[in-house]
């Protein structure tokens, strides 16, 4: 297929209370011709509320906003002299954050439709790139990206070197094979565990303090196995290699939704304290006050509540978006 849409059932959060939850992720496969047919039946008895997830390139239905002047004052000059905002976008990952589009070269989803509605306000046009997690930061450092929208999390160490405006809560999840019989609510729920984790991530040193936790207890620590792709984490958990998987939770829920895993726990990605996803620049050069204040543009017109609400990602709405949020150290 050159087009096509998942319909998916959409799974409400109001069960993981005050949870951050997790990632998996979708294989995104070319169908068969029998595939296509079942798709189509599948989706016949799909209810109207369902959340319909859109891996086109063209992204038609990407909710747009207007230019903020108040806010386009204040990008650096170097940035608006040229015009274009250069993003990093992780489109290694599945719906609904950043993944590529059917013609498996253009990076879609709703990270890159919050950057441009960030660019909109900016009266910028939006260049996004698409780059790893290993590789955001030296690509802030050196220039080569100008800002990062990839479920980048707010934490001490990184606000040392980058300046954050806020976009989202911050919530992990732990995703397994449907009943599993896991049910994670903090260290002790990994105990002896085989737990899939990104390098360099806010999900591995949570992972990390709770193996600390379990050994100064006398308990068995979990095995921590590394993964690049998330889409390589759930092959292992359908082969029965993996136990579960930490991931962001719009990912852990969409698959869920899909049936190919199931959210068995949830943490805020700053446990043991609370932090948000945001938008991440180079410390000190200004261009983060711009980007909150586009933010705050979409929050005030509507568009920031549409554009979550079209991935399903309502739940995970802030209030206003904040420039570097206090975190604990």
């Amino acid at each position: 297929m050159t087009s096509r849409r998942f319909h998916v059932e959409r799974v409400r959060l109001s069960r993981l209370v005050a949870a951050f939850p997790l990632a998996a992720v979708l294989l995104l496969t070319s169908c068969t011709s029998s595939a296509e047919i079942e798709q189509e039946a599948r989706s016949s008895d799909v209810p109207s509320s369902a959340l319909v997830v859109d891996t086109s390139p063209e992204q038609a239905d990407r909710v747009r906003t207007d230019e903020d002047p108040d806010a386009a004052a204040l990008v650096p000059t170097d940035i608006a002299e040229d015009g274009v905002l250069r993003v990093g976008v992780n489109g290694a990952g599945d719906p609904p954050l950043g993944f590529l589009a059917d013609d498996n070269g253009t990076v879609v989803g709703s990270e890159v439709d919050i950057a441009q509605l960030v660019a909109d306000g900016l009266g910028l046009e939006l260049e996004v790139v698409n780059t790893t997690w290993e590789s955001w930061p030296l690509g802030v450092q050196s220039g080569d990206l100008e800002a990062v929208f990839s479920n980048v999390g707010v934490n001490a160490e990184r606000l040392q070197l980058f300046d954050f405006a806020t976009y989202r809560q911050g919530i992990m999840a732990f995703v397994a094979a449907p009943d599993s019989g896991l049910d994670i609510a903090d260290a002790a729920g990994i105990s002896g565990l085989s737990v899939g984790v990104g390098s360099g991530t806010n999900q591995e040193r949570i992972l990390l303090d709770w193996n600390a936790q379990l050994e100064a207890e006398g308990k068995a620590p979990a095995t921590l196995e590394y993964y690049v792709s998330a889409a390589d984490a759930l092959l292992a958990i359908q082969s029965g290699r993996l136990d579960t998987y930490l991931g962001p939770n719009p990912n852990a829920v969409y698959q869920e939704s899909v049936g190919d895993v199931e959210v068995v726990g949830t943490v805020n990605a700053g446990w043991p304290n609370t932090t948000y996803v945001a938008a991440t620049t180079l410390k000190g050069n200004g261009l983060a006050a711009a980007i909150q204040a586009s933010l705050q543009h979409a929050f005030d017109d509507g568009t920031y509540a549409e554009t979550l609400e079209r991935w399903g990602l309502g739940d995970e709405a802030v209030d206003a978006p904040e420039l570097n949020p206090a975190v604990a150290s």
